[in-house]
């Protein structure tokens, strides 16, 4: 039998809580559900009103992996579903996760969480800009802070203030709280900012996805601004060998990242972390830190 837990009045299944998911830490589903409950506090205002998509990985980051932008088989009628009209299906919804219900609802189905970044009821208008740096191996997430403080200063001359989260992979997203703005108009001074960046930086910054040019360079990838792409979600798990999470970190940490210091999170890092510092994306969610593109 599914046990039934009652979640703020809802009723939601829960299965096989102690299945090991990361057999690297012996993480069970039942930890990473908890996670989930005990960050909703900080992680949903991140989700709301936002369509999201998840990736699966029910049987662990070595097991079946799989993405969908479509509600899951099964999903309860009070999870809330947007429309989110595409080429191929005029009529597709999504999930759209705004209560603690829907949370543990989706937490039970093992997932990372992605968002566009734009809202539900005005696709393809961002109210924020996002960079992913993606460093080439041997490059690590050290030349991923330093590439970070050069996009910072380059942002502020620009009258845009960055935060900044790790990925929960190798590298780093900052992110820039923009008034409502066309995704296109977002994506090309995005990539325009790539662009200056290897002109800067050249020994280190790739705007170009060419995987020949990727050793040893941090590619700064500014397609996820489009409006049809998606950023991992703050404080979403990543299906990774140890439960990481996609951390959001100060400025003195990726100076410090910069000088060596490594910048990886477990999901028992972050109670913490959200104890001492609060939520540090808070300025994504203030309409009043929002500015327009220059």
């Amino acid at each position: 039998m599914t046990p039934i837990t009652e979640v703020a009045g809802r009723r939601v299944a829960l299965s096989n809580l102690d299945k090991v998911i990361h057999p690297a830490t012996g993480t069970t589903k039942g930890e990473l559900v908890h996670y989930y409950a005990v960050t909703a506090e900080a992680l949903l205002p991140h989700l709301r009103d936002r369509p999201v998509s998840f990736l699966r990985y029910p049987d662990g980051p070595d097991g079946q992996r799989f993405f969908t932008k479509n509600p899951p088989p099964g999903t309860p009628s009070w999870v809330r579903t947007t429309p989110v009209p595409h080429s191929d299906d005029p009529r597709a919804h999504q999930v759209v996760i705004d209560d603690l219900p829907s949370l543990v609802w989706a937490a039970n189905l093992v997932v990372e969480l992605h968002t566009p970044q734009w809202r539900a009821g005005t696709p393809g208008i961002a109210d924020r800009l996002v960079l992913d740096l993606d460093p080439g191996p041997p490059a690590t997430i050290g030349q991923c802070c330093e590439v970070a403080l050069w996009l910072r200063e380059r942002l502020a001359a620009d009258g845009l203030t960055a935060c900044a989260k790790t990925s929960g992979a190798k590298g780093l997203h900052l992110l820039v709280p923009l008034t409502p703005t066309p995704s296109k108009d977002v994506s090309a001074y995005a990539k325009e900012l790539a662009k200056e960046g290897e002109t800067a930086l050249p020994g280190l910054v790739l705007h170009r996805m060419n995987r020949a040019l990727r050793p040893g360079k941090v590619f700064v990838d500014f397609s996820q601004n489009a409006a049809a792409k998606t950023t991992a979600a703050p404080y979403t798990l990543r299906a990774r060998p140890e439960p990481t999470v996609s951390t959001p970190v100060t400025w003195d940490e990726i100076a410090s990242g910069a000088d060596g210091t490594g910048l990886g999170f477990r999901f028992d890092a972050i109670g913490p972390r959200l104890e001492r510092y609060g939520d540090l994306l808070a300025p994504l969610l203030d309409p009043a830190a929002a500015r327009p593109l220059p």
